[in-house]
């Protein structure tokens, strides 16, 4: 056995597999795409045929939703493999251009949507926010870590504005980074870019160490669980909104006034709810919104089904023709009777917002982030 087929066994722990099946079995994607996991998990242990399974294209097919490491008896991770599989890829040059321009957009500009960083306080601009200095004396509570996507993207900026809006009301002591600001490199990883996403984690950690604040508050998912779990040597706290906000309604220090008088359901993102077990907050601010009735979805928390946003998957086009699952997530609402699918993640918010109008029920169902429905309870 050679040292690189050694190294691909030894740091996926190929031979740990039983070939249970449970990974296909409860992968999301594999019910509308090629994708089999235990497959790849068997095959790549042949050397000879890594770069054979790195050109599949179902390997892009993967959400990275981390179902299928929640499912493994044996606590491996098949994910990892496909992420192997497309750093091969990556190494060569041989990837869709969108994945390109995305990843050369973040090590240019420090974000994957091909905006200057003199964009990155557009979202803020009518907004009174203070923009915190590096090594400043005076600490900060709060620091927000605004995700790339918020901060430049029209329909979800306006989450960010929300949380915002929120925290003033409650009195937090927050401030934002400014035009430094990168990309937490959550998605880079996911795409195979491990040079790239090493850059992001150093120069991250050290620019978020320079700030004197208690705690670190991610609005994605994404950043949540990059920052918090991926990232070396980072010296704050790490929560998600939905982590602070529920602490600040059980406290008291937030009130709602505002009525909304519609049936909502709530749709667990993966990095919050597979990958970071949080499902209790959520629901609860959701809960805590006067004239909100609530109604589950069958799929919830752990057993959700992925919107097919992670991974890298807002920059690659699958083959497969076959119904999206955010799709049959609406659908799924619909039958519910759900007016409001309430999300807590900005890929969640456009994946499900787009199946909204694919399915033409845009006009009778809407899809808002929490933060917003907050917003308006106010």
């Amino acid at each position: 056995m050679c040292a690189e087929e050694l190294d691909f066994i030894t740091k996926y722990d190929l031979l740990g597999c039983i070939q249970c099946g449970r990974c296909t079995g409860g992968c999301p994607v594999a019910m509308r795409t090629p994708l089999r996991v235990r497959c790849f998990m068997y095959d790549t242990q042949n050397q000879e045929r890594l770069e054979e399974l790195s050109e599949r294209p179902e390997i892009w097919d993967c959400t990275t939703c981390y179902t299928c490491a929640a499912r493994c008896p044996k606590g491996l991770e098949p994910l990892e493999v496909l992420i192997g599989l497309r750093s091969i890829q990556i190494e060569e040059g041989r990837v869709q251009p969108t994945v390109r321009d995305a990843l050369e957009s973040i090590f240019r500009d420090g974000n994957p949507w091909g905006s200057p960083r003199a964009k990155r306080l557009d979202w803020v601009k009518d907004l009174e926010v203070k923009v915190l200095e590096p090594e400043a004396e005076e600490t900060t509570d709060v620091l927000l870590f605004i995700c790339c996507t918020d901060a430049y993207d029209p329909r979800v900026m306006k989450v960010a504005q929300s949380l915002v809006k929120v925290l003033q009301a409650a009195g937090v002591d927050f401030g934002l980074i400014g035009e430094d600001e990168s990309c937490c490199g959550s998605e880079v990883r996911r795409l195979g870019e491990e040079g790239l996403f090493e850059m992001c984690d150093e120069e991250n950690v050290e620019l978020l160490n320079s700030f004197n604040v208690n705690r670190i508050v991610a609005i994605s998912p994404h950043c949540y669980n990059t920052l918090k779990k991926e990232y070396h040597g980072l010296k704050h706290p790490v929560l998600h909104y939905t982590e602070l906000v529920a602490q600040l309604l059980e406290d008291g220090k937030l009130q709602l006034k505002g009525e909304l008088p519609k049936v909502v359901t709530y749709h667990d993102p993966c990095f919050l709810g597979k990958q970071n077990d949080i499902y209790d907050e959520p629901r609860y601010i959701i809960t805590r919104i006067p004239g909100v009735e609530f109604r589950e979805f069958d799929r919830c928390r752990e057993r959700s089904l992925c919107c097919e946003g992670g991974g890298g998957k807002m920059w690659v086009e699958s083959e497969s023709k076959e119904e999206r699952l955010a799709e049959i997530r609406v659908t799924d609402a619909k039958e519910l009777g759900a007016e409001v699918i309430a999300v807590a993640c900005p890929f969640c918010l456009l994946t499900l917002e787009d199946a909204t109008k694919v399915k033409g029920i845009e006009e009778e169902m809407r899809v808002a982030d929490i933060l917003e429905l907050l917003a308006e309870a106010l």
